[in-house]
């Protein structure tokens, strides 16, 4: 009879250099076990068969030539994979296991069952699996709450049959892996009683951008399955990694509630069953903060020891509060990513030009159009069409993650579809006039918005030229150039720019699309006589201690995430500025708006928050932002107050900021003022004693330097931002600021829309220069540029 450990060994002894005995799945346990208990990490106890075993099993049973001739007739392009397939796995099954490597595991268990194991999971682990060059994550089976040998002996073939998955077989043909030379390895482990608790996955990186400093966690009810299989929405979290170490500090900067509509439970006689959850386990997080923040620990505590990034699942026992680590592998989809290049188009044929429009973005896509009138025909959008419609919101946004490219009839560089666009990266045709009418449904299309400030929408697949830069040769800057960022979900896309930071995050796109609900309209619940938007702030409410802390934890992880993108540089955030009109469209919002006949110099900014119909509501921003900076200790964020008309008016707002604990100075916070005013400049010396410093909003300057309400379509002729009366506005700013001492920086659309209008920054002296992702390449060649040229002149040459 063979040795028993030629056939079985236990995990402990096993390290990460096993892969080939053992596979990835179960080398990585042993590694666990052997070299991160010591510092708090669980793992399960347990065994793995070798492939020595496995090859044992192939051979007693002469299924080798039989398992080749079947490969032998797999159509190249698989149409008869699921055939081949099928009658691989029969073979599998239909044969017995050798009786030594049966005793082997059966030895094995009761070793385990001995130390009060009355159920395991039984887990496949290939021998080429889990490489950080090639993945085999989810193409094995994994079995949960098997007890007793007769079972495990059948859990045992079924995993050395899931070597012959269709899709390991399709898998392995696509990589170039030879069949006939991966060995199966099957992990059997105590099973975590997570059945009556929770369980999940996390990663070491921001799986959608690659993002290295934030763990993100997923989790539900019950067995990880659910997750691991995407059979249920649960519960995400993302923590911020550098204030781990911080034990005042909970540095989560986002969580979001999933549906977890389903668990999976221990069946009545084995194995495992479905079930609903509750209402309350629907509206509950499955993990405390603390937990999550543990959780997140030991992500950082694996990330270390590999020396890469990890994809690990975690479960919860619900008899003994422990969590374990079940499972650590690399991750290989963003940590294979090359990083370090942006991609910058040119269009070289094209086809005639269909539609033209505002241009958002540098980028080029193209597509079938699909034309769609609301965001809940969702399932006629197909990934990669062109998406053509009137004009977007909130709503439209999972669609929009999915399109190639938008155009819509309506909107500016400013609406919706714009900001959204500019942050997924997308190119995106504004205010298309007709485009609904002239772009016919799966036509194909190019959207170019890389010709300059005019968007077109050409006919046909047009023959577009690539170009890759590489960012370590962008040139360094004495003036700072920061990004504009709205959208908390699309901060990490930019984190490989090399940005100083965040010139301005708007807090009202966090509000509108995030939050939904006016501020006020949870303070004054009882208020709101609509009765649909009152059964929709109950919906989003859900799980809220009340409602006012749903508006605070959901824009201070919102604004946390932005700031944690570009921590420790600074980051500096807007309070809200939405016009009266705008704020009215949110829920509940029109019962605390009056009707005004020009919002855009109306009732916003500064002048809402001492007002008593805005007062409360301005706390709640105050609130998120201490929280931001305080508890989940982003303490690089910066305030800024938006039209702000006068220095008493400021004094006004200071006081109330004060009554939530924000005073200039304390704890390192500074407080910065839009400079969109000309009394801003006028009496800037003013200001300059009530605040760090300004930050110019070119377009609301422009708007009142020359009079032109910027929504007006007829006076859009007449709107320049480089007219010679807003650029000298401008420069008698920067020069009131040096005699301050005074940061002064810029966070309106010029330099993005017009590169050249960084030179005049550059030679006033401003100190940052903040533009949209999209134009930060070209806006930062020109400040280098404007830089030297400034040196020259200086130095006489």
């Amino acid at each position: 009879m063979s040795d028993r450990r030629e056939f079985v060994l236990p995990l402990s002894v096993l390290r990460g250099s096993d892969v080939a005995c053992v596979g990835g799945k179960n080398a990585s346990l042993g590694e666990m076990i052997g070299t991160l208990e010591e510092a708090g990490i669980n793992v399960p106890r347990g065994f793995a068969t070798t492939a020595a075993a496995y090859w044992h099993f192939i051979e007693s049973n002469s299924l080798q030539p039989r398992i080749a001739q079947a490969i032998a007739i797999l159509d190249k392009k698989l149409g008869n994979l699921a055939d081949v397939g099928r009658s691989i796995r029969d073979l599998v099954l239909e044969a017995p296991l050798p009786p030594d490597l049966k005793d082997a595991i059966y030895q094995a268990y009761r070793d385990m069952s001995a130390d009060g194991a009355s159920s395991v999971a039984v887990r496949s682990s290939a021998t080429a699996e889990d490489l950080p060059e090639a993945s085999f994550a989810g193409q094995l089976e994994t079995y949960l709450n098997v007890k007793g040998e007769q079972a495990l002996f059948e859990a045992c073939k079924k995993c050395f049959a899931s070597l012959f998955t269709d899709r390991a077989i399709a898998y392995r043909e696509t990589h170039g892996f030879d069949h006939m030379s991966v060995a199966l390895s099957v992990g059997v482990q105590t099973m975590v009683r997570s059945d009556l608790a929770c369980s999940g996955v996390m990663f070491s990186i921001d799986t959608e951008t690659g993002f290295p400093r934030s763990v993100l966690i997923t989790g539900a009810w019950g067995l990880g399955e659910t997750v691991v299989q995407g059979m249920v929405v649960p519960d995400e979290l993302q923590v911020f990694k550098p204030l781990l170490d911080e034990p005042s500090l909970v540095p989560i900067i986002e969580k979001s509630l999933g549906a977890k509509r389903r668990k999976m439970v221990y069946g009545a006689k084995g194995a495992t069953v479905l079930t609903d959850t509750t209402k309350d386990e629907r509206s509950s997080f499955v993990l405390t903060d603390a937990e999550a923040l543990t959780l997140a620990r030991w992500a950082v505590l694996i990330e270390q020891h590999y020396g890469r990034p990890m994809d690990m699942e975690w479960a919860k026992d619900g008899e003994t509060g422990s969590f374990y680590i079940v499972q650590a592998r690399p991750e290989t989809v963003q940590s294979r990513r090359e990083a370090g290049a942006l991609k910058t188009f040119k269009l070289k044929e094209k086809g005639n030009r269909l539609v033209s429009g505002l241009a958002v973005g540098d980028a080029i896509g193209t597509g079938k159009v699909c034309h769609l009138d609301s965001p809940e025909e969702i399932e006629r959008f197909k990934p990669g069409a062109v998406l053509v419609t009137k004009i977007t919101d909130p709503d439209w946004v999972p669609i929009m993650k999915r399109a190639s490219a938008i155009v819509t009839d309506h909107g500016g560089r400013t609406s919706h579809a714009a900001i959204v666009s500019r942050e997924l990266g997308l190119p995106a045709i504004v205010g298309a006039n007709g485009a609904t009418e002239k772009l016919s449904d799966g036509q194909d299309v190019t959207v170019s918005c890389a010709e300059g400030d005019e968007g077109q929408v050409y006919d046909g697949i047009a023959d577009i030229d690539v170009t890759e830069i590489d960012i370590a040769k962008i040139p360094s800057t004495r003036t700072r150039a920061m990004l504009n960022i709205a959208n908390p979900s699309a901060a990490f896309r930019w984190w490989r720019l090399p940005a100083d930071g965040v010139g301005l995050a708007r807090m009202e796109f966090i509000i509108s699309n995030h939050i939904k609900v006016h501020p006020m309209a949870l303070i004054r619940f009882d208020d709101i006589t609509d009765q649909a938007a009152r059964a929709e702030i109950e919906r989003l409410t859900a799980g809220y201690d009340t409602k006012t802390e749903y508006f605070v934890d959901k824009l201070s992880r919102g604004i946390a995430r932005i700031a944690a993108a570009y921590y420790p540089d600074p980051v500096v955030v807007r309070m809200s500025d939405f016009k009266t009109n705008e704020y009215a469209k949110l829920l509940g919002g029109a019962a605390f708006e009056p009707k005004e006949e020009n919002p855009m110099i109306g009732w916003r900014g500064a002048s809402r928050y001492y007002h008593p119909g805005y007062r409360d509501g301005f706390g709640l921003e105050c609130r998120a932002i201490a929280r931001a900076r305080e508890e989940i200790g982003l303490s690089n964020i910066i305030m800024m107050i938006p039209f702000c008309r006068t220095p008493e008016e400021a004094d006004r707002v200071i006081e109330e900021m004060g009554k939530h604990g924000l005073r200039r100075g304390r704890s390192g916070l500074r407080v910065y003022v839009m400079a969109e005013i000309p009394s801003n400049v006028v009496v800037a010396e003013a200001f300059a004693q009530r605040f760090d410093g300004f930050s110019i909003g070119s377009n609301d300057l422009t708007q009142l330097v020359l009079g032109i309400d910027r929504d007006s379509e007829r006076l859009s002729g007449l709107f320049n931002e480089r007219h010679p009366a807003v650029k000298d506005t401008i420069a008698r700013l920067l020069a009131s600021s040096k005699k301050t001492g005074s940061h002064t920086g810029i966070c309106g659309q010029a330099p993005s829309d017009h590169p050249e209008f960084a030179r005049f920054l550059v030679e006033h002296g401003i100190d940052s220069i903040s533009v949209t992702p999209d134009s930060f390449l070209r806006v930062k060649a020109q400040i280098a540029l404007a830089e030297a040229a400034l040196s020259q002149k200086m130095t006489g040459r």
